[in-house]
């Protein structure tokens, strides 16, 4: 025998979850952001180790989120790394099932769901963020279903990977971020040929050619033994073959 109220059905009233459903996704839609949904795709994603070094990004999805952090941006205890402090902002957004369902899971049946390293394009900050987590039931079955994913984002740094997504602002960051010289070669097709000189070297842009000889001055050896010759250059540690602690001065 039940020990519920007969009276009221709260959690199998179809009308209401539906009702819940279209509210929900009204409430996002007008306190919310524009964002863009960026699905990871993997060409030779690696079982073992659980990582792609070729995964790129060929789409975006516009839809609605919400700002849970509404107070600022998450931070993270700062960590010391081998390469320096890191301190990456965080950001927790709010989709509404719904919406995630009609906008983007009706045209990829592969995403029922966000997932763990796709990104969010956030265009109030022109900031990339990637999923770091998502949390399927923030709220505990409100009148017996779930209406809204919680992501959990982190500042998403590039790693090379391609952006090939037909949005300018967003395949802007292969091409300011990226090291590969195709990248920032002088397209003159509309096939995207690369313009060349007689010996098939790509010619790119002056910005990156300012770089490519900074950083070729940095480590050409030629360089580095006229700036210890310089005045001032003795507080430059004198490495030796027969004594590595620095000619006995360490």
């Amino acid at each position: 025998m039940s020990t519920t109220s007969t009276f009221f059905n709260n959690f199998d009233h179809n009308e209401t979850q539906t009702l819940l459903d279209d509210l929900t996704t009204e409430a996002i839609r007008i306190h919310g952001q524009d964002c863009y949904y960026i699905p990871r795709r993997r060409e030779s994603f690696d079982q073992l180790f659980s990582e792609d070094d070729t995964s790129y990004f060929d789409t975006a999805y516009q839809i609605p989120m919400y700002v849970l952090t509404a107070e600022g941006f998450l931070q993270n205890e700062a960590v010391i790394t081998q390469f320096g402090l890191e301190v990456r902002p965080e950001i927790k957004l709010a989709v509404g099932r719904l919406e995630f369902d009609n906008e983007i899971s009706t045209l990829e049946q592969a995403l029922n769901r966000p997932r763990e390293g796709d990104l969010v394009y956030f265009p109030l900050n022109k900031r990339t963020f990637q999923i770091n987590f998502v949390d399927d039931k923030p709220f505990f079955y409100q009148h017996g279903k779930l209406q809204v994913y919680d992501l959990t984002c982190e500042l998403y740094e590039y790693s090379n990977e391609r952006f090939e997504t037909g949005i300018t602002e967003i395949d802007e960051i292969q091409s300011k971020l990226s090291f590969n010289a195709y990248d920032h070669g002088i397209i003159i097709g509309a096939n995207g040929e690369i313009m060349t000189d007689h010996l098939g070297n790509i010619i790119v842009r002056e910005t990156l050619e300012g770089n490519r000889e900074t950083y070729d001055a940095l480590t050409d050896n030629v360089v580095l033994e006229d700036l210890s010759d310089r005045e001032g250059a003795n507080t430059l540690i004198d490495w030796d073959e027969s004594n590595p602690f620095a000619s006995g001065r360490y």
